[in-house]
């Protein structure tokens, strides 16, 4: 008996180009060809299985961003859906699946207090769940910490027109007026941190040894350029539309959806150079912090440091290691762990160029690195923080 073919609709908004759309697609096809599904892209689903007659109900499941009018025409025909919009109207009535904003949330707290800030910001924009969400982890867990949050709403849309644009720069004008530097900020939305980014260099701040910032969901181009590269939070859209498809086929094959979504771990956040750098008061260990950061893919040690800084090497150890207890060649294995981490996790590169370009010079040296700080090898690591794919 020939099996038929499963025919799955996908409506995830593609015509706009975000990373949370475009990588949970991604995701939803590498598991729909592993079961030999066709897909079909339906950005008009509801109208579509409004038109339609029993007989002529053309899908056997949906993935999708459901709003209302999804929901009510696939509970007509009894087709499953699993929902992948954290901010849907319909989230608690239909399966879904959905990364864990308040984990997101506690880790960019901690990132920026392990750094050492006293005073902190935040700004997301309204009725977004998943990032209202991570603000309020964030400003909890700095709170529980013994310091203050200044939080602040933006428009739902900064760029529907001018109008509200100009009235997104103004009240970014006036939160950024209350700061006290250094200061840690969090960000939900990469182009509000470049907005962020550009009025501190008018103010002379900066970007990190006066705010450092953390910014959006690892949309790479903007997070990448233009310096200094905004620091992120990579959620892992990817195996949120994996772990969707995975679930529809369940559903599609008669079971019983759970009353509760899937909430999925965040893969963790991807430093850049506008988070690295610890806040400390020692003008002179900040001008250090800052040249490693900038210099830690070349080949430099202590002496190269110190020299950069004039300051004499002694000294300079002596005081880094008063201010961060540790001295400057721990610090500049921290930044190439980090940028080395970030590297293995995005991307499928040989470790040995990897190792090269981060500044460990050889593989070796990177596998010694990573086995003594992390106690995993640099392959494993990769492995345990890309996406997991089912055998």
């Amino acid at each position: 008996m020939v099996r038929r073919t499963l025919r799955v609709a996908v409506m995830l908004d593609l015509q706009w180009p975000y990373k949370r759309h475009a990588d949970i697609f991604a995701g939803t096809q590498q598991y729909a060809e592993s079961q030999g599904w066709s897909s079909i892209i339906d950005e008009f689903l509801p109208d579509t299985l409004s038109a339609c007659t029993r007989s002529t109900v053309p899908y056997d499941g949906v993935i999708a961003r459901a709003n209302r009018a999804l929901a009510r025409q696939a509970a007509r025909w009894k087709i499953p859906v699993v929902n992948v919009w954290a901010s849907s109207p319909v989230r608690s009535a239909l399966p879904g699946v959905f990364p864990d904003y308040a984990a997101a949330g506690r880790m960019c707290a901690e990132h920026l207090l392990a750094r050492g800030f006293c005073y902190f910001a935040a700004l997301t924009p309204r009725k977004n769940y998943g990032e209202e969400l991570e603000v309020r982890e964030f400003v909890r867990l700095v709170e529980e910490a013994g310091y203050r949050c200044l939080s602040e709403n933006a428009p739902q849309s900064p760029w529907r027109d001018v109008a509200h644009w100009r009235k997104t720069e103004r009240l970014v004008h006036r939160w950024m007026d209350r700061w006290q530097t250094p200061i840690g900020v969090y960000i939900s939305q990469e182009a509000l941190g470049r907005r962020v980014t550009q009025e501190c260099h008018q103010r002379g701040w900066r970007v990190p040894a006066d705010v450092a910032i953390i910014s959006g969901q690892n949309q790479e181009t903007v997070c990448e350029h233009p310096r200094p590269s905004l620091t992120s939070m990579e959620l892992g859209f990817e195996q949120v539309g994996y772990e969707a498809a995975r679930l529809l086929g369940r559903l599609m094959g008669g079971q019983r959806p759970s009353c509760k979504p899937l909430v999925l771990p965040p893969l963790g956040l991807v430093v850049r150079e506008s988070t690295d750098f610890f806040a400390v008061n020692d003008e002179l260990v900040a001008d250090a912090l800052q040249y490693i950061a900038a210099h830690s893919h070349r080949r430099i040690g202590p002496d190269d440091v110190a020299r950069a800084v004039n300051a004499e090497t002694r000294t300079l150890q002596n005081r880094f290691r008063r201010v961060l207890q540790r001295p400057i060649a721990t610090e500049i294995r921290r930044v190439r762990l980090e940028r080395a981490k970030r590297e293995l996790v995005h991307g499928d590169r040989r470790l040995s160029d990897i190792a090269r370009d981060v500044g460990f010079g050889q593989a070796m040296r990177m596998y010694d690195v990573f086995r003594r700080e992390l106690g995993v090898s640099p392959g494993a690591y990769r492995r345990q923080h890309q996406l997991q794919r089912p055998r």
